[in-house]
């Protein structure tokens, strides 16, 4: 094989074995926390290969389609039992390749990642497959890049488990036979891929010239849901995080930030007035801590939950097709809503739209949201009402949000209704109004809460008794050593 020769249709049909390599790169196992002492394989189906300039699809009500950088070794010639010091004169060329896959499936494929990473399309190879007898397997590198961004770049200088040993090793018990192929693990940086990025691949020689032009995938929003005799996707926080690479960029909060809202400190905020709370957010200086200008459509309930955001822009044509189609960032934070969490949408006050649709708000109740706010419109008002869902609104509107607005952005600081909001801040809201409370006093104010309103039980004992109000609300020195003596009793 020569730099020049190009995988084509002849190369994926003599693939007779896809194998891929779990973990093989440093900077992975870093990432992944876990550092095996032998590497570990899994197939891929000769269906799943396809060439450069393609699309790959996400499966319809996935959410987390993984892109992984890959260098695939292709066999020359058949090795059985061959040794590690000869294993590289049986790879006759190297190319890049992408190791595509769903997190969304991993739960029913009990490890062996059939299905969310055999289908259609989830491995690209090529474009051009250098000739292995004119590279060091050593000093090769791989690179990826999203929508033109780099994302992975590593060397195969420091490898776990060098491509000689993955080519030895595998031949003990299989049979290696000329096609097949070997993707030999991803670096650092593998993460998601929605519907409308492209990704590019590359494996070259650095300072050489050698290269193998870039891999070029486009991703395509499915449009056909998964039967219901099969296994349906299925994720948590922990596939999340794993898709994307962290936590944070998974737009999960750090577990200590996660665990601010406490069920104690819950349940002493469901306690206290959202009058009172504002009463001493003012008392320490915080002023501008409501969210303002609009009507719920649950009377009579206490929401209690940390905030999620989601940024509206207004509507550019242009940039609409961008993002406002497919999997957009609405979408995202619909999906991604947890538990206890209250999202929070910034729509400027643009009242001439929806932001929020019946269909958006049973996917939020099915994640157990526990409530939406928007400074903007809800569409299928009626319906919305009538859901197990606190939403707040500045209005009904039957428009869609796209005649306004552009999905923007997701767990960003944002402005609702007049305050600002960020993510994990602590939301109360019931008939009195909306606040946003900053998570770093939330325990000191809501024990100064229930002072509070323990001392305003007792001034309100002290006026239907007849006494007025002058000296007693607020308490002078002389009150307030009748109430220390009145809370004495209590106690």
């Amino acid at each position: 094989m020569s730099p020049s020769n190009v995988a084509t249709t002849d190369t994926l049909k003599q693939a007779g074995k896809v194998i891929a390599v779990h973990i093989n790169y440093p900077s992975r196992a870093a990432e992944r926390g876990r550092t095996p002492e032998q590497p570990s394989y899994f197939l891929k189906p000769g269906s799943s290969l396809a060439l450069s300039g393609g699309t790959v699809e996400r499966p319809a009500g996935c959410e987390l389609l993984g892109f992984e950088g890959e260098i695939a070794l292709i066999i020359g010639k058949t090795a059985r039992r061959v040794s590690v010091e000869d294993a590289w004169s049986y790879v006759g060329g190297v190319t890049a390749s992408n190791d595509l896959g769903v997190y969304d499936l991993r739960w029913a494929d009990k490890g062996s990642n059939l299905r969310s990473k055999g289908g259609d399309g989830f491995t690209p190879v090529g474009p051009a497959i250098l000739d292995a007898a004119d590279v060091d397997p050593a000093a090769l590198r791989i690179r990826t890049w999203v929508n033109g961004e780099l994302a992975q770049d590593d060397t195969t200088a420091d490898l776990l488990f060098p491509f000689s040993q993955l080519v030895a090793d595998l031949s003990q018990l299989l049979t290696l036979e000329p096609g097949d192929m070997i993707l030999t693990g991803t670096p650092a940086g593998a993460s998601v891929a929605v519907p409308g990025d492209v990704l590019e691949i590359e494996v070259d020689v650095p300072g050489t010239g050698k290269t193998t032009g870039r891999l070029t995938t486009t991703v395509t929003e499915g449009t056909t849901a998964l039967a219901a005799f099969g296994a349906q996707p299925k994720i948590d926080d922990k596939q999340r995080e794993e898709a994307w690479g962290s936590a944070e960029k998974a737009g999960l909060k750090p577990e200590e930030e996660q665990k601010t809202l406490t069920p104690e400190l819950k349940a002493k905020l469901e306690s206290v007035a959202t009058a009172t709370l504002s009463s001493q957010m003012r008392a320490r200086g915080l002023n501008n801590v409501s969210i303002d200008g609009l009507t719920g459509t649950k009377t009579g309930r206490k929401v209690v939950g940390t905030a999620r955001t989601l940024r509206f822009v207004p509507n550019r044509e242009d940039l609409f097709k961008t993002h406002g189609g497919g999997y957009n960032a609405q979408k995202r934070a619909i999906d991604s809503v947890r538990d206890g969490e209250v999202l929070v949408m910034e729509a400027r006050g643009e009242k001439g739209t929806g932001t929020l649709g019946d269909i958006l708000a049973l996917r939020a109740i099915s994640n157990g949201a526990a409530a939406i706010i928007t400074d903007g419109g809800v569409r299928d008002y009626s319906t919305v009402a009538s859901f197990d869902l606190p939403v707040y609104c500045a209005n009904p509107h039957p428009a869609v949000l796209g005649r306004r607005h552009i999905p923007w952005d997701t767990d960003i600081t944002i402005a609702c209704g007049g305050s600002t909001v960020q993510p994990g801040d602590i939301i109360v809201a019931d008939d009195d109004g909306i606040l946003v409370i900053p998570p770093a006093i939330a325990e000191e104010l809501v024990e100064a809460c229930i002072v509070q309103e323990h001392q305003e039980e007792f001034i309100a004992e002290m006026v239907r008794a007849g006494h007025s109000v002058d000296g007693l609300y607020p308490m002078n020195a002389a009150w307030k050593e009748k109430y220390e003596a009145w809370a004495a009793e209590q106690a």
